[in-house]
């Protein structure tokens, strides 16, 4: 397969907002959770990066309230509408330099995006380089590798099929970047860059009507992808397509890994 560096999963398609709806469904109670251990609180100032859909910036903003501030910045801000509370900005975390002075946030939050990024560690270095001393960097991504299968019990043709299309999924993000083992290397990467109090955890949803919803967007989102690149054909994706959207399979999604550790205080 020929490699292309495109985001696979492009915020312009008109499925980008089903998945957006079904990825806040699935993990914003985590997320929100990991907020709140991590005591955020008004006047905190915060960079949401990747932000994507609006769920998790606008949480923030009426956590943080007139007294903090919220950063929310994607390469497609789209989907995003700033105001007083929340300011949105376009920028590319692998590739831009910092959007702030070093050293202004309380917290810094990415999900989904570094698995994608194509210079991991120099977005890395661009998000620490944002805190404070003390500050807490917290990041969620998906390890796919860790757990391939959307149908975890393969009982039956259906579930089959849908385990060898995530399979041709997976090769489509792999050949286009995307470390499908990243999720899992955070609690070190954090540590080897200077982080102390380093926490890691993870969450994995086994079935659910949201996980039906992201899994029928994801594919229409590809299903062109998959095509061209011979990973399945469009009786297949139908067949695929009919089976989730009647409600005949149990889909889960990849672990979704949170670390979070803290900037010392200087």
């Amino acid at each position: 397969m020929a490699p292309d560096e495109r985001y696979l999963l492009d915020n312009r398609q008109t499925e980008a907002g089903a998945r957006f709806d079904a990825l806040s469904e699935l993990f914003d109670p985590s997320t929100f959770r990991h907020f709140d251990v991590l005591g955020v609180a008004p006047g905190w100032r915060v960079w949401e990066v990747g932000a994507g859909g609006p769920s998790v910036p606008r949480w923030l903003a009426d956590r943080v309230g007139p007294t903090g501030r919220v950063l929310a910045t994607d390469l497609d801000t789209s989907w995003l509408s700033g105001d007083t509370a929340l300011e949105v900005r376009r920028h590319d975390i692998g590739a831009d330099p910092l959007p702030v002075p070093a050293g202004s946030f309380d917290l810094v939050h990415a999900r989904l995006v570094l698995v994608h990024v194509a210079d991991r560690e120099q977005a890395l270095r661009t998000m620490i380089h944002a805190l404070r001393p003390g500050g807490v960097l917290l990041l969620e991504d998906a390890d796919p590798a860790l757990q391939p299968l959307l149908c975890p019990e393969e009982s039956g043709p259906e579930q089959e099929l849908a385990n060898r299309l995530r399979r041709g999924f997976r090769e489509l993000l792999a050949s286009r970047g995307a470390d499908l083992s990243y999720g899992r290397k955070l609690p070190r990467l954090l540590r080897e860059a200077g982080l102390t109090d380093v926490t890691a955890d993870a969450y994995f949803p086994i079935t659910s009507p949201a996980c039906a919803v992201l899994e029928a967007a994801t594919v229409r989102q590809v299903s062109a992808s998959l095509l061209a690149n011979g990973l399945a054909t469009e009786e297949e994706l139908a067949r695929h397509l009919d089976a989730v959207e009647a409600g005949r399979l149990d889909l889960a999604t990849s672990p979704m890994i949170s670390c979070w550790g803290r900037r010392p205080a200087e």
